[in-house]
């Protein structure tokens, strides 16, 4: 579902006006070809596990769906807010890529220790130096590498001992494999969501017709 988020109007022409004072137009589908194609769907061909490839592929299609939120933009506008969460496109793709780093580090070390940077919150800002672009290639790399770790472990039922972190219990447990693609799939298709109403508080597109 989308959520559409009522642009300001200007009183004299009556037409919806962006953050900067210029014109939008409501529900603009975002147009196919300005996004860089980065993230194809990434399923390494495997024939002992048929789950670990549907798993791969619809994780490839919700990056998909995010990606289309940040096509066309500029490092200014992926770094600006755009409602009254602090949070940003170019952020969210950030805190993404970020996460697939560390949860691929749990996997194949399988060490149950605590991955670095897996405690920065500010995974979830742009920083002075970031680029929508680099942010987009790191995306993709940890989109690779997270297929790689999975076609390389031996089933989905695989466990991985989890760390400890501030929201734990005291004894952290493991997960599956299939637990953790589970949670990024979710992840990811949460954040495409809060990314679509950001960007169409931006300039009123949305990827509504890119489905």
């Amino acid at each position: 579902m989308v959520v559409t988020v009522e642009p300001a109007t200007d009183k004299r022409s009556g037409r919806a006006m962006g953050r900067a004072g210029t014109p939008i137009r409501q529900g603009t589908p975002i147009r196919q070809g300005t996004r860089p194609d980065l993230i194809a769907s990434y399923a390494p061909s495997m024939t002992t596990s048929s789950e670990k490839t549907d798993l791969l592929e619809a994780f490839a299609e919700q990056r998909e769906l995010l990606l289309i939120t940040v096509r066309g933009l500029t490092d200014a506008q992926a770094a600006r807010r755009t409602t009254v969460s602090e949070l940003t496109l170019g952020g969210i793709v950030k805190h993404l890529a970020q996460g697939e780093e560390v949860w691929t580090q749990l996997m194949v070390k399988g060490d149950g220790e605590l991955p670095d940077g897996m405690l920065d919150m500010g995974q979830y800002r742009m920083a002075e130096g970031d680029t929508l672009p680099a942010l987009l290639e790191r995306y993709a790399a940890a989109a690779r590498a997270t297929g790689e770790a999975v076609a390389g472990l031996p089933d989905l039922d695989h466990s991985v001992p989890l760390p400890k972190t501030p929201w734990s219990p005291p004894e952290p447990g493991s997960w599956s494999v299939r637990r953790i693609l589970l949670h990024l799939i979710r992840e990811t298709a949460q954040h495409a969501g809060h990314a679509d109403i950001i960007r169409e508080a931006l300039d009123g597109a949305n990827s509504t017709a890119q489905r």
